[in-house]
């Protein structure tokens, strides 16, 4: 489908073999973003790994992020630091933040017109950055303090990033990292990590309320797998869980429209011709509910993943929730272990009930984020006898 977003063209992709063709096919070409006013703002001039245009800098950027920030092993090593600071005082400002990027905005559609910020987006965004800004100024300011006093026994994302920096280069490449490099890291780790995982925390408990039988079954595995011993190491005997979580980006995908391709050249994709600079959006969420992929395409039934094909990947194209490609998300490890993580304990360690006279609500409110439309209010109840368990 073609949309005139006032001078900007955009092209909507619905099918799975067109989307093949854009993500596989012409990955290249497609690798580019189209940077919104906001976004760019938001990144210190799109330093980041999610709006940097492809080439040597992302190339650098993405393997900072791949080989030495989100690999299996970094993450392992944090373990103790995800566990015990799963929440920073930030949340709030993130909600403010993914609200401006998919608000809008006159200047992405006139080019032309955005130096005059008619709407005030990018003035609004200059000031939630220059809080993250003070924010990541103090947390680097006191390791750098600390730096040579005494050797850091815990290395955490900051501290990985600091240490490359400082050695001039990123991940022995020949671009160097720098700290704008790293505060636009930083961003994306806040923005990328957070409001997006809780949105899906919220979207997945909402479901399994939804359908008593999915939360049953859920707590048997728990109870089967876990016991009364609550470690991240028995994510992976948790296989109808992760089919909860996977069932829950199906129907709910954290970017329903994924991050905006753009060609770096004009290109011929199912025989029509897409122009150099188009916004190309993958309606991941359309897909993800084609009735000629899906068996009831609007349930929601985790079982469907249990030994089944479809993972994280991007190689199947009628499944591919963290986008596909050279521009596939580069923290699905990390997003993976952390909602299981938060799923295992919120359904192991406590019953959930619905307020008296209120309604189970599961409709969405569309967004560059998907939020649900109406927020989830349950009320816990301690399930396990042991209080250790919940200090």
């Amino acid at each position: 489908m073609k949309l005139r977003l006032g001078s900007k063209l955009a092209i909507v992709i619905t099918s799975p073999a067109i989307a093949r063709e854009v993500l596989k096919d012409h990955d290249i070409v497609f690798a580019n973003r189209d940077v919104p006013a906001a976004g760019r703002v938001a990144t210190y001039g799109g330093s980041d790994i999610a709006w940097n245009p492809y080439g040597p800098e992302w190339r650098m950027l993405r393997k900072v992020c791949v080989l030495k920030m989100l690999s299996n092993t970094t993450l392992d090593s944090v373990y103790d630091l995800r566990r015990n600071e799963m929440r920073k005082m930030v949340a709030e400002l993130v909600a403010e933040m993914t609200q401006l990027l998919g608000k809008p905005n006159v200047s992405d559609f006139f080019p032309g017109l955005a130096g005059l910020d008619l709407q005030g987006v990018e003035k609004e965004m200059r000031g939630l950055v220059c809080r993250f800004d003070g924010i990541f100024e103090k947390m680097i300011g006191e390791r750098r303090r600390v730096k040579g006093e005494e050797e850091r026994k815990e290395k955490d994302f900051l501290q990985f990033l600091l240490n490359l920096e400082e050695e001039g280069s990123g991940a022995d490449s020949k671009t160097p990292l720098t700290i704008t490099h790293v505060k636009a890291l930083l961003m994306d780790m806040v923005t990328g990590g957070t409001d997006t995982s809780s949105n899906t925390i919220e979207f997945a408990i909402a479901e399994m309320m939804h359908k008593p039988e999915v939360m049953m079954r859920v707590k048997e595995e728990l109870e089967f797998v876990v016991g009364t011993d609550n470690k991240e190491s028995h994510i992976p005997k948790l296989s109808y869980l992760q089919a909860v979580m996977k069932e829950t980006l199906r129907l709910h995908p954290v970017l329903p429209l994924l991050i905006p391709h753009s060609p770096s050249e004009t290109t011929i994709v199912g025989g029509y011709t897409i122009p150099k600079g188009s916004r190309m959006f993958l309606n991941v969420w359309a897909i993800h509910r084609n009735p000629s992929s899906w068996e009831k395409p609007l349930e929601f039934d985790p079982t469907r993943f249990l030994n089944a094909k479809w993972d994280y990947s991007g190689n199947d194209f009628n499944y591919f929730p963290f986008g596909s490609g050279r521009r596939i998300c580069a923290g699905i490890a990390m997003a993976e272990r952390t909602v299981l993580y938060f799923l295992a304990i919120l359904m192991h360690l406590f019953d959930w009930t619905i307020p008296q006279g209120q309604k189970l609500d599961v409709s969405e409110k569309f967004g560059i984020v998907l939020k649900k439309k109406v927020p989830l209010v349950v009320i816990p109840t301690q399930r396990l006898s042991n209080p250790n368990l919940y200090h």
